[in-house]
């Protein structure tokens, strides 16, 4: 069975080198509105994204995910635009909400032709007094943690090799 969604599964890589220039306005767009579009536990549509493409913004917030990570050179391998997502640190599901967002926009943006890279640590970012002045100026509530990022923009180079899936990945049970 095949078809443009299961195509794209199959497709999509995380993409760790990008160009320099910006992703479009419908573009950033498209990817943030099939986040939108992600299940939420009990439809609470709980979890905030924001998307940054504030040069000084997101050269602070690698820099603080560097930090975290104890390298010096970029986490987000240079893209362009960042796309953080959080959730309330008390619902029960911010987890599971966060990572489908996430999930459903790095499936958007290599739909339209855009490469992304998911990238950890914007939980332990979002502790940081730095994150927090920067998610008050984008006027999000209190209480939330952050759940995850995507380093987003055009692909420099593409993988050139694909592990093939594990053996008994999965089981079907009768």
């Amino acid at each position: 069975m095949d078809n443009e969604v299961l195509k794209a599964i199959r497709e999509r890589r995380s993409i760790r080198r990008f160009k320099p220039e910006q992703i479009t306005d419908e573009e950033l767009t498209a990817v943030l509105e099939a986040g939108t579009w992600a299940a939420t536990g009990h439809g609470t549509q709980a979890p905030f994204i924001v998307a940054v493409q504030n040069p000084a913004q997101r050269d602070l917030l690698a820099s603080l995910n560097a930090e975290i990570f104890g390298i010096d050179s970029d986490p987000y391998y240079g893209a362009p635009t960042l796309v953080l997502v959080f959730a309330p640190k008390d619902n029960d599901n911010n987890y599971r909400d966060g990572s489908l967002v996430l999930g459903n926009m790095m499936l958007a943006a290599h739909s339209i032709g855009l490469a992304s890279c998911w990238i950890n640590r914007v939980d332990r970012m979002s502790e940081r007094e730095q994150c927090q002045q920067l998610m008050r100026e984008w006027g999000l509530p209190e209480g939330l943690i952050g759940i995850g990022s995507l380093a987003l923009g055009y692909a420099s180079s593409h993988p050139r090799t694909v592990k093939p899936r594990k053996d008994g990945y999965y089981r079907v049970i009768k």
